[in-house]
């Protein structure tokens, strides 16, 4: 599903309207759907809402729900912000016909009506100013949203959990109103998600057609409370251009590795990870465990041999390529050794660097390795994570340096990101899809941004945004889990293809990496969300990814 600026969706908009969807039925759909989504999770029957009006196609958004709402059984108001009473304006009259009270803010100055309102809601409907959002908010918009603010929490300070009105609640811990925003929160720059001092944050936020970028960028998205996307019939008939998608379960589903009935262990590939240090055991077990679970027919361990018996006494699934090293440490020398081995039985993938550590000898190696790859006649495709960030980090301009016969895929975590790119944890956060985008057309690989809304982003500029953000995932090893699930579905998907030779061969290898990537996040994620609704979000450790993988796979084949 495409993500959209503002722009965008305005000129999505326009072509809908001059194709024949015009603006009247994509405002009747955007207002009813607003509140099928509502009645979907509550009963509104009796319930008193309050719908706060705007100009323009918002106000016009929430002047249908109001009147649908009305319909369902429901006590509504509106408190008009911007909107004149227009008899060209079916959507005012129709509310007008069926006498639903209203209150302009021009004659409550000291919105004593406003408060007396807030004091009866049980829901809030914010169709103030959606996508139009250009400027600070000041003036009479600003208070208004502060008294609505104030009014509408609780005695912890708390704005509502998403719950039914017939849940019974204490009145001193909740507020009285769930905050329903029409297409973005008022407040939330839809480009940046960047949040206005003044903002309402939403339970519930019904957008239209497309979801936009803020609504998947902090600090916006913890104002968005659930987002539901409501189809008004707009097509994304753009083609041919680099594009932003959100990744879904229907397009994750589709684009899983098949699993034949005649199969064999060959059938789906055999990934080599080249991983692990005398003070990191854990992370080559917790990778290796995840490139099997995810359905890889072979995984192979290529450690330290200092290290061999720790690591193979924690997995029994794994075969291994013991290397010479240095008291756990590698040596530089072990780079031979594993590309002897790459030449004799090729790998579909190799993944470099969960727990390799930094010590100067392991630098060495990762460079050997890195400068010979590309003497192999059949390379894996090659996914560099953790520690062999860092090593590459310290290389200057290490993407001329190193000539990758395919785009590699990169999996930093922001401050690995920061230090590939010399600049500062803050400035990756604070634009990470045009870092992440820049990044892999810069380097030429596919770039895996990790965090709260993962980004994947290809050479080409095309980006997909993975649509969780779950605590659960922030604590140690869920990196060496998520690299070591994109290596097993890469090895998988070159196994099952027939390579193709000279431009075609380095297209379809892209395709395959990028596809890998995003389809590794999303599992990833989602076996992340699985855990929390198991066990909560906190005290997740990394291990407890690694069997909720399957269970991932198997909820997208089942659609669940």
């Amino acid at each position: 599903m495409k993500l959209v600026t503002a722009q965008e969706m305005r000129a999505l908009e326009r072509r809908a309207d001059a194709d024949g969807n015009s603006y009247a039925e994509m405002m009747e759909r955007a207002g009813t759907l607003t509140a099928q989504a509502i009645m979907e999770r509550w009963n509104v029957r009796a319930q008193r809402v309050l719908v706060l009006v705007g100009p323009g196609n918002n106000g016009g958004d929430g002047l249908v729900c109001a009147r649908v709402l009305h319909d369902a059984g429901a006590s509504v108001r509106l408190y008009v912000w911007q909107r004149a009473a227009d008899e060209n304006d079916p959507n005012w009259q129709l509310c007008v016909e069926r006498d639903i009270s209203f209150v302009r803010a021009a004659d409550d100055k000291d919105f004593s009506q406003l408060r007396e309102k807030l004091e009866h809601a049980d829901f809030i409907i914010d169709a103030l100013l959606g996508t139009g959002v250009t400027r600070p908010i000041e003036g009479t918009l600003q208070e208004l949203l502060a008294t609505v603010r104030s009014q509408n929490k609780g005695a912890n300070g708390n704005h509502a959990p998403l719950i039914s009105p017939n849940t019974p609640l204490s009145p001193d811990s909740v507020p009285r109103a769930q905050i329903v925003a029409v297409d973005l929160p008022t407040g939330l720059n839809p480009d940046t998600g960047a949040l206005d001092p003044a903002a309402l944050e939403a339970n519930l936020t019904v957008t239209f057609a497309f979801p936009k970028i803020g609504q998947y960028t902090f600090p916006g998205a913890n104002a968005v409370g659930e987002l539901v996307i409501a189809d008004i019939g707009i097509r994304d008939d753009v083609q041919n251009a680099p594009s932003l998608q959100l990744a879904t379960a229907d397009e994750m589903r589709a684009l899983l590795p098949a699993r034949a009935r005649d199969a064999n262990k060959g059938t789906f590939g055999k990934t080599m990870l080249a991983c692990g240090s005398l003070n990191f055991t854990g992370a080559p077990v917790l990778a290796a465990r995840a490139a099997g679970r995810v359905g890889a027919g072979l995984v192979t361990l290529a450690v330290p041999q200092t290290i061999h018996p720790i690591v193979a006494s924690k997995i029994d699934e794994a075969t291994f390529v013991p290397l010479p090293d240095h008291a756990g440490e590698w040596r530089p020398r072990a780079v031979n050794e594993l590309l002897a081995v790459l030449w004799d039985a090729p790998y579909e993938a190799l993944l470099v660097g969960c727990g390799l550590g930094r010590a100067p000898s392991t630098a060495d190696f990762v460079n050997r390795l890195l400068e010979n790859f590309p003497t192999l006649e059949k390379p894996p495709a090659l996914v560099l994570d953790a520690d062999a960030l860092n090593h590459l980090a310290a290389v200057p301009e290490w993407w001329t340096h190193f000539q990758f016969v395919e785009p590699p895929v990169l999996t930093p975590h922001p401050g690995e990101m920061a230090r590939l790119l010399g600049i500062h944890t803050k400035q990756v956060q604070a634009n990470r899809i045009g870092i992440a985008r820049d990044a892999a057309k810069d380097w030429n690989a596919i770039v895996v941004l990790k965090g709260a809304f993962t980004i994947v982003a290809a050479p080409d500029g095309n980006a997909t945004v993975i649509p969780f953000a779950n605590a659960a995932l922030a604590t140690a090893g869920t990196g060496d889990v998520l690299a070591g699930t994109i290596a097993g579905l890469l090895a998988q998907m070159r196994a099952g293809t027939i390579q193709a030779s000279g431009q075609d061969r380095a297209e379809s290898a892209t395709q395959q990496a990028y596809t890998a990537a995003v389809v590794g996040a999303f599992v990833h994620a989602l076996a992340g969300e699985i855990a929390a609704q198991e066990l909560g979000s906190a005290g997740i450790v990394a291990g407890d990814l690694i069997p909720r993988l399957p269970l991932a796979l198997q909820g997208l084949l089942n659609n669940e």
